[in-house]
């Protein structure tokens, strides 16, 4: 899709959106000037009409055109009995109940017009999230120049904390850069010359000079661009609930009402059995229930961008789930600690984390973290230095302590590489004090406390059938992290296409529900049937996601699916129990037992329990999950 199209059809959303959203705020205007006129002022109904009026002109005069058209196409949803409803409510003179249906009808519609901006929103997102402009180096001197106007070879200048606007190497300087968004690597991933770069990486404390190697249009960023709108295109369309509903209703509703009119010979009768067969229980029920969700959802800490999540998530029978930041914290953490011949654990621990305190490394961190787990003070520091690529060396009560890589090591022929053993999954560092070898320290992207139990209890709970992990990561770490939790299929170093593809082939199958909380899973949730945007990471990332799980906790995405299942229970109650009663209805007036007026009457008490059910939406049972608690407790504890 070029930029021209990606504007025309942001317009197309915008100019239906627009109108939607008028023609409700005009329904709403003129039911309020109804209303005040009729039982505030106690104005006469003939000379109070008029908003009631206006209001059927600018939506019901569309709306017919509308049903015209999906009579021709063969379609029979729950708008085609609401236009029905209109018409025979003007025939009627039920202008106040013409009026309310159009005002259910555009905000419906409206609700589906936000949706479908998501799209672009997304896109908006990713193009706003990399620099319009940047800094290249001539000769020295630093020139703006815009982005589109880089040329493969130039040296880039990426500033502290700035995002790296193209694929290409490090020529000049050392830092860190965080490439979790892209890759699915949960650490910052350190940088000298030579190192290469992915454009959409968010750079350390320390500047960087980037030689492109690939134009702007050709990178890794511009690439998830590109897949992000083919997701988008070619993801299939859900009915909603009260279209599928509606497509069974309306049909019986019109049948009912034309063999009145035909066996009688009375075209009261059908007046009569349309009146009760207005679909109010879905246009009111359904969405008087969704409200409540939506709330009960938004003080659980889960915002609903798209209410499709709620109609689908409880329906999905396959996980697909990215593993940093989702399924484990998304930071390192100290797992295993070999030390070398004469040296105590805990005494190279308290070492190591008292001039770990002076590091910028992205390995400091777990280590101090380590120490005070374990409640070991710190040591006076005496002398330290940190040079680029040459590790952490220090100076504690006349010892020297390094900590360095097992490259360095080697690349040094240091007689300490001897010591080690064959390098597992994870990452890790060597630490040496007076130049022997002391320990080796292996960290671990870990699990989240109620990942294990989260993951047990999808299938007998929750009928989920298959469980994956789709990951950017490497194949050693992702296979750590799956038998942690009790995952066995596993997909590792995967690019956001082949996420995507995955997922596409997975939905075809069966529902599917991916949760991520990368930039590189955006493309894959647009393409699931729900996508659940983890945390607050990445704005991308958010509005991807057809809900957003603010709380980093699986116990949330758990509470969502029970939110769903109580949903579709009340609403399939309110809008199933209202339509039987309506038949019911229907039956009584086809044979002349109810009048149009009182099929009116009949349907209001009807309408009327319908909403007084779906209200129970706003009140949440004693508990919204069944993960065990009592085993998340015990992992909190003993970690």
């Amino acid at each position: 899709m070029t930029e021209q199209e990606s504007a025309k059809r942001r317009s197309g959303f915008r100019a239906a959106l627009s109108k939607e959203m008028l023609i409700a705020g005009v329904a709403v205007l003129g039911l309020v000037v109804y209303l005040v006129a009729r039982f505030v002022f106690d104005k006469p109904e003939a000379w109070t009409n008029w908003p009631l009026w206006i209001v059927l002109a600018l939506g019901g005069i569309p709306l017919t055109v509308d049903l015209v058209r999906e009579i021709l196409r063969g379609n029979f949803g729950s708008d085609l009995l609401a236009g029905i409803s209109i018409t025979t409510a003007v025939l009627l003179e039920h202008y106040l109940a013409g009026a309310i249906i159009v005002l259910m009808l555009s905000g419906g519609e409206a609700l589906e017009a936000i949706a479908a901006r998501r799209a672009s929103s997304v896109l908006r997102a990713l193009s706003e999230r990399m620099p319009a402009r940047v800094q290249r180096k001539q000769d020295g001197i630093l020139v703006e120049i815009d982005i589109s106007d880089i040329q493969i070879g130039d040296h880039i200048v990426v500033f502290p904390h700035g995002t790296c606007p193209v694929d290409g190497v490090v020529v000049e300087g050392h830092g860190v850069m965080d490439e979790a968004y892209l890759t699915g690597e949960p650490y910052q991933i350190s940088k000298a010359p030579g190192s290469a770069v992915i454009s959409g990486a968010i750079n350390g404390e320390s500047a960087l000079t980037v030689e492109a190697t690939k134009l702007p249009i050709d990178s890794r960023y511009a690439k998830i661009m590109e897949v992000m709108q083919e997701s988008e295109q070619q993801r299939p369309q859900m009915r909603r609930m009260a279209d599928q509903l509606g497509g069974y209703y309306t049909p019986v509703a019109v049948v009912i009402a034309l063999l009145a009119w035909w066996l009688s010979g009375d075209p009261t009768r059908f007046l009569a059995v349309v009146v009760v067969a207005t679909p109010c229980p879905l246009l009111i029920g359904i969405p008087v229930a969704l409200i409540g969700a939506i709330s009960l959802s938004a003080r659980r800490g889960i915002i609903i961008r798209d209410p499709r999540v709620l109609e689908q998530i409880d329906r999905c029978r396959t996980l697909i789930i990215d593993k940093t930041g989702t399924l484990t914290a998304g930071r390192p953490t100290l797992t295993h600690i070999i030390t070398g011949p004469g040296f105590e654990e805990e005494k190279v621990l308290k070492l190591a984390a008292s001039i770990e305190h002076y590091s910028k490394h992205p390995l400091a961190v777990a280590i101090i973290e380590a120490a005070e787990a374990r409640g070991l003070p710190m040591m006076p520091v005496e002398e330290i230095s940190e040079r680029p690529g040459q590790g952490l060396t220090a100076v504690i009560d006349h010892q020297t302590i390094h900590v360095t890589s097992r490259n360095k090591l080697r690349a040094a022929n240091h007689p300490a590489a001897e010591h080690l053993l064959p390098s597992g999954s994870g990452l890790e560092c060597v630490v040496l004090i007076d130049d022997q070898y002391a320990a080796t320290y292996q960290f671990h992207d870990e699990p989240r406390p109620e990942g294990k139990a989260f993951i047990k209890h999808l299938a007998p709970e929750h009928a989920f059938e298959r469980i994956m992990i789709v990951s950017g990561d490497r194949q050693s770490e992702v296979a750590y992290l799956a038998k942690r939790v009790g995952i066995t299929e596993i997909y590792a170093e995967q690019s956001p296409e082949q996420k995507v593809e995955i997922v596409r082939a997975e939905t075809k199958k069966a529902r599917t529900l991916f949760v991520g909380d990368g930039i590189n899973d955006a493309p894959a949730m647009v393409t699931a049937t729900v996508g659940l945007a983890f945390g607050q990471s990445s704005e991308v990332t958010a509005e991807a996601g057809g809900a957003i799980i603010m709380e980093p906790s699986l116990i949330k995405v758990d509470e969502l699916i029970h939110i769903s299942q109580r949903f579709r229970t009340i609403a399939l109650q309110s809008a199933v129990g209202g339509m039987a009663l309506s038949i019911i209805g229907m039956g009584f007036a086809s044979v002349g037992l109810l009048t149009p007026v009182a099929g009116a009457i009949a349907q209001e008490v009807i309408d009327l329990l319908a909403v007084l059910n779906a209200l129970r939406m706003a009140f949440p049972p004693k508990t919204l999950s069944d993960v065990p608690v009592k085993s998340v407790e015990a992992k909190v504890q003993r970690s």
